[in-house]
């Protein structure tokens, strides 16, 4: 009953997580310190990236790198933040599912061991009964070898307390 609410919640967050990332591309370039610091990240991103697309195709890493205009660079980091978001929720949700499934498999481990431990257990209470079974055998060899094939076996246990015993005639 748990795992479809958990999977139902952790798919309902991921898409509600898209429509956040949306709203926080629309608003990112309203709020001026916030706009500023977009931009810079913006612009490290934009030099970093084609930094290492010279580098793949082998073309000059001296050049010059022209920075990207302030509404270009908004709608990257923009981009980029939503992208984020949406990365960051689907790693927690990943991450949050993995630990779930890890704490059930602790309990089913758990629960092998105690079923384990109580079957040992059982194992030895029969292994007990056996033994104490042979031991009763052997007494009653015992018995029957002292008496002969012609008389009537007497069963009882000398270990019988005295008011099963049978009474001695007056």
């Amino acid at each position: 009953m748990v795992l479809p609410v958990v999977k139902l919640g952790s798919l309902a967050l991921r898409t509600l997580s898209k429509p956040i990332a949306s709203r926080l591309k629309q608003q990112a370039g309203f709020h001026p310190r916030f706009r500023q610091f977009i931009i810079n990240l913006a612009q490290v991103n934009h030099r970093f990236t084609t930094t290492m697309q010279r580098r793949l195709y082998n073309h000059s890493t001296d050049t010059a790198i022209h920075p990207l205009n302030e509404e270009k660079a908004v709608q990257a980091a923009a981009d980029l933040f939503g992208e984020l978001l949406i990365f960051s929720v689907a790693g927690a949700a990943i991450i949050f599912e993995v630990q779930r499934s890890a704490r059930s498999e602790a309990r089913k481990e758990e629960s092998r061991k105690q079923e384990l431990e109580a079957l040992k257990q059982k194992e030895g209470n029969l292994a007990r009964e056996i033994e104490l079974l042979k031991q009763k055998f052997n007494e009653l060899e015992h018995l029957a070898q002292g008496r002969g094939p012609f008389t009537i076996p007497n069963f009882r246990s000398r270990h019988a307390p005295e008011s099963t015993k049978p009474m001695a005639a007056a």
